[in-house]
């Protein structure tokens, strides 16, 4: 489940880990390579991502994002800040969108490790954020949508 640490009263973390059963670099090639294909197998949580700048996959490229949050319709735009092939590294950085009205910096880090012992791999999703006032929420939310993404992408590698 998600744990929260906090640095500041609105400097936050939080982190959760999935298990998927698709390998560790089937996730990342697709999460990288072909984000778009999250709309197709996730059209309740993603509605659409378009590139913006740069190429998917290489970092400096921008996506901007259409998603559904309480049956809100939202948008995103992030940047792609570090990619790495060998773990299964992505980090993005929130640059536009809905929740930069509430958020004075936001980071997401996701990677993908196999398991050991058994076929899959643990997707682990990082967030680092700082809030503009006390009255924000910290994003459990958005959160919640990337996990339910996570094994909608699933689904989607192991057809």
């Amino acid at each position: 489940m998600a744990q929260a640490t906090r640095q500041s009263s609105l400097e936050g973390e939080l982190e959760v880990d999935v298990e998927i059963k698709a390998s560790a670099k089937k996730y990342h090639q697709l999460l990288a390579g072909r984000p778009h294909d999250l709309a197709k197998s996730s059209p309740d949580n993603i509605q659409g991502c378009t590139l913006r700048e740069g190429e998917f996959g290489k970092v400096g490229s921008v996506i901007f994002w259409n998603y559904v949050i309480d049956g809100q319709p939202k948008v995103l735009k992030e940047r792609l800040e570090a990619v790495d092939q060998e773990k299964n590294l992505l980090v993005l950085r929130v640059i536009d969108g809905d929740m930069m009205k509430e958020f004075k910096s936001f980071l997401i880090t996701l990677q993908a490790t196999p398991k050991l012992r058994e076929p899959g791999s643990v997707v682990t999703c990082h967030f680092k954020y700082e809030r503009k006032d006390e009255l924000v929420a910290h994003p459990e939310k958005l959160l919640a949508l990337i996990v339910k993404a996570s094994k909608d992408m699933d689904k989607l590698l192991l057809s």
